[in-house]
């Protein structure tokens, strides 16, 4: 077999796989950079009532520009692979509304993950695959060969965290299309339902805000405006959570539709 022809090619340690390396490392220092200085922090419910104000201002002045920022800031966070997606998303559905802030989150996470499954794709390859042992290689060979279902479903019942997946997916050898159209896919349900949860916590925030000001109003030394997880639990929230509980059974319920699809025929087939 010729190198043209070899899926896998052999690439000599040294400069070559660095260059290749080195994105990715940046990113990994960049990351590692982030949550030292605890920056990721930074995007909380605490820090969106702090500013909640001027935000909504921002919005109402500049609403496409507003968002483009969301969409960028969502790109940044999962490319980095930071653990606040979830929190992102809320927070876009009390910015942008239920459908807006969906939109911008499945956007960002999107275009956040092909960038890091490209850059991991690239600089790792399936070395790591291959060091690991024949074990794991059959495991990713079951990965490549029904790589969109499966990713699918680790989209749609994200058990799993979303960077993890995105890595997983890399060294794996998992095609960029495949990996790209179960992503776009299989967040839709998950982010409508955490974007429709943020959208219900505006009221929330509002009458935290009227408090803060009635209490400086009053003359009291110690106001303080913040956000409480208490605060949160609302009947939007409560149903988004068992919107999100029954989707979790849909991937049953697809298995098991397959397999009563695949008995049948074998029956028909037995009795043909």
């Amino acid at each position: 077999m010729t190198a043209e022809n070899d899926p896998a090619p052999h690439v000599a340690p040294g400069r070559p796989a660095l260059r290749r390396l080195a994105p990715l490392i940046v990113i990994v220092l960049l990351s590692l950079l982030v949550i030292a200085m605890g920056w990721h922090r930074e995007i909380s419910f605490e820090a969106l009532v702090r500013n909640h104000d001027r935000l909504r201002a921002l919005i109402a002045a500049h609403k496409a520009s507003a968002l483009a920022g969301y969409v960028a800031l969502y790109v940044a966070v999962a490319s980095l692979s930071l653990p606040i997606g979830v929190c992102l998303t809320l927070i876009g559905g009390v910015l942008f509304g239920a459908v807006l802030g969906a939109l911008g989150a499945i956007a960002g996470a999107s275009i956040g993950a092909v960038v890091i499954f490209s850059l991991a794709r690239s600089a790792l390859g399936e070395q790591l695959v291959r060091r690991a042992g024949s074990a794991a290689e059959r495991i990713a060979q079951g990965f490549r060969e029904d790589a969109f279902s499966y990713l699918l479903f680790l989209r749609l019942v994200p058990v799993f965290p979303f960077w993890l997946v995105n890595l997983v997916s890399a060294a794996c050898g998992v095609r960029l299309a495949p990996f790209a159209a179960a992503t776009l896919l299989g967040i839709v349900p998950a982010t409508l339902v955490f974007a429709f949860a943020g959208s219900g916590l505006e009221s929330v925030i509002i009458a935290q805000e009227k408090a803060h000001a009635a209490c400086i109003a009053a003359g009291h030394a110690d106001c303080r405006l913040a956000f409480h997880a208490a605060d949160a639990i609302t009947p939007r929230l409560v149903a988004a959570l068992m919107a999100l509980a029954l989707l979790s059974l849909v991937p049953i319920a697809v298995k098991h539709l397959r397999a009563r699809s695949s008995a049948s025929a074998h029956f028909g087939r037995g009795r043909g």
